[in-house]
């Protein structure tokens, strides 16, 4: 069997995953949500990321005794993962906007 043939168990395994994966796919009255699921998924992003870098840095500072400063370190830290996480939601939202428009232009004859 040369390099570029597959097994037969791989081809059908490819196969059952493909399969799989298109039945799997979400709709697009799924994907799109309503505004408010969205403010919902953004503000969640922002205060996770704060809160658990709050937590951190209490927690590093009493148990070393070192005051506010990982505390303040963690808080930015926590900040900046967040305002991390909204902008990937936010290209995620572009990526399908644009998608969907392009889409829209090519199904017509």
């Amino acid at each position: 069997m040369s390099d570029g043939e597959k097994h037969p168990a791989l081809k059908d395994l490819d196969a059952r995953l493909k399969s799989a994966k298109a039945r799997h796919q979400p709709t697009k009255q799924a994907t799109v949500g309503g505004g408010m699921g969205i403010a919902i998924h953004v503000a969640i992003d922002l205060v996770a990321g704060v809160a658990i870098g709050v937590a951190v840095g209490i927690g590093l500072d009493r148990w070393l005794g070192t005051g506010p400063w990982f505390l303040i370190l963690f808080f930015i830290l926590g900040a900046a993962a967040g305002f991390v996480n909204v902008y990937r939601t936010a290209q995620r939202m572009q990526a399908a906007a644009l998608e969907e428009s392009t889409a829209g232009k090519t199904d017509k004859p």
